[in-house]
């Protein structure tokens, strides 16, 4: 598929926080505040970006950086940089194109893109729209088992080969910018009423003309997103439960949501394929674990055993350029990708994935690396 050109401010856009600027002018205020935003005090979320900002580079000079790869490889497969676009909910929400406009970017990127349980869109239709790409897919232990297991041959079905299990949503997190909003799905315009439809007119037009917003997994649209979070999701899931999701998987199995080492030890005892730490972008337990913080604890103590990967705060090629040289085998990127689907739909996603490679390119090179692999804790260190 050829690649859609950017438009307007898009081209101009310098970093992901342009893009992110460029994207609360275009979306309404709450479907922006819903990506933006995180758990009651928004603590942990803040804390992820100023431990990026407290990396510092120790680069080496008189290097042969004349051609840099950022290739690595992911669960034995060869990825074009070691990012992975993570799961979000609701991504039609940002954009009408949503979820099969994020696969079509990852794939022409050379990058994973996971699904949510939570998505817009089902995995039959990511993978058709994404032919060729590497489609993950998210899992949230629900009460209905029989769900779960359908969930689950679905996602076989698509040809997707990767679970990520995400266990840190026993229940639903503050997420106070939303209660404040009076957060509905679909969108409704009762929220500020025609306000916002006049302030983000290509917006709602998108909205309004597009097919239905719903949950195309879980099936349904409820209006409470913190209640069916809660009606839904098991707070009784333990380690078991886990053990039997992989026997109903039969293939590769992350957990997302560690947030202690001994954690990571047990799962690596059970024979789990990957580790994402994450808190979740911060959006469930405020004053949390920061991931790049707890990073090399957990890779010195299990990273030799399974795959370590990073999720939470990452908005450069820079921040995962440090992220692995900390010991993640790659990165997850979510606010990120949003921002872009906001501001400019798929072009939008093109435009942050181009952006996340090339500053991992100029890092690289600055730090006296000719690829992914001369990233290690000699080149950085945490102010």
């Amino acid at each position: 598929m050829p690649r859609r050109r950017a438009r307007g401010g898009l081209a101009g856009a310098a970093d992901v926080a342009d893009v992110r600027r460029l994207a609360r002018r275009r979306a309404p205020r709450v479907v922006f505040d819903y990506v933006d935003g995180a758990a009651e005090g928004e603590l942990s979320t803040a804390r992820a970006a100023e431990a990026f900002a407290r990396v510092e580079f120790r680069p080496h000079v008189l290097r042969d950086v004349a051609r840099v790869d950022t290739g690595t490889e992911i669960l034995g497969r060869r990825v074009s940089m070691p990012v992975v676009l993570g799961p979000t909910g609701f991504t039609r929400m940002m954009h009408r194109a949503g979820e099969r406009a994020v696969a079509r970017a990852a794939a022409r990127a050379g990058v994973p893109y996971t699904l949510s349980t939570m998505g817009t869109t089902s995995a039959r239709d990511v993978a058709a729209a994404a032919l060729g790409g590497w489609n993950w897919f998210q899992l949230y232990v629900v009460r209905d088992r029989g769900r779960v297991r359908e969930w689950l041959r679905q996602a076989r079905e698509a040809g997707m080969d990767v679970l990520v299990v995400t266990v840190d949503v026993p229940v639903a997190g503050g997420r106070l910018r939303d209660v404040r909003n009076g957060m509905t799905m679909p969108p409704s315009l009762r929220w500020g009423g025609l306000a916002q439809a006049m302030t983000r007119p290509a917006w709602w037009f998108g909205f309004l003309t597009g097919e239905p917003l719903r949950f195309a997994t879980v099936e349904g649209a409820p209006d409470d997103l913190a209640g069916i979070t809660n009606l839904m999701f098991d707070p009784a899931v333990t380690l078991r439960d886990l053990e039997w999701i992989r026997s109903e998987w039969g293939g590769r199995l992350l957990v997302k949501g560690v947030q202690r080492v001994d954690d990571a030890e047990e799962l690596v005892a059970a024979g789990v394929d990957g580790l994402v730490v994450s808190n979740h972008g911060g959006r469930q337990l405020d004053r949390s674990p920061t991931p790049l913080e707890l990073l090399p604890e957990v890779a010195a103590a299990v990273g030799d055993r399974t795959e370590v990967f990073l999720d939470g705060g990452v908005r450069s090629g820079a921040d995962v350029a440090a992220a692995v040289a900390l010991g993640a085998r790659a990165c997850l990127v979510g606010r990120a990708y949003l921002y872009g689907l906001m501001a400019g739909g798929e072009a939008g996603v093109d435009r942050v994935l181009a952006m996340l490679r090339g500053e991992l390119v100029r890092t690289l090179a600055l730090l006296g690396a000719s690829g992914v692999d001369g990233l290690d804790a000699d080149v950085v260190r945490l102010r």
